[in-house]
């Protein structure tokens, strides 16, 4: 609780919002493109080649485990 009243502290003083959490709701954004390759398999244009090689490796992992 220390670490967390020394944050709000800090943001209080730099009057800054230290829990505003702009990077989670964008997370929230992007999964929505991406939860569809996991789920049902299907291609999503556009994606990164890092993402889209995260999604080849889920798939053949979660291949192997049904398997």
């Amino acid at each position: 609780a220390l670490y967390e009243h020394k944050v709000f502290v800090q943001g209080a003083v730099w009057n800054i919002d230290s829990f505003d959490q702009w990077g989670v709701e964008l997370g929230k954004v992007l999964a929505k493109r991406v939860e569809p390759a996991l789920t049902e398999g299907a291609d999503v244009p556009g994606l990164d080649p890092s993402t889209k090689a995260l999604v080849a490796a889920y798939r053949t992992l979660k291949n192997a485990s049904e398997n």
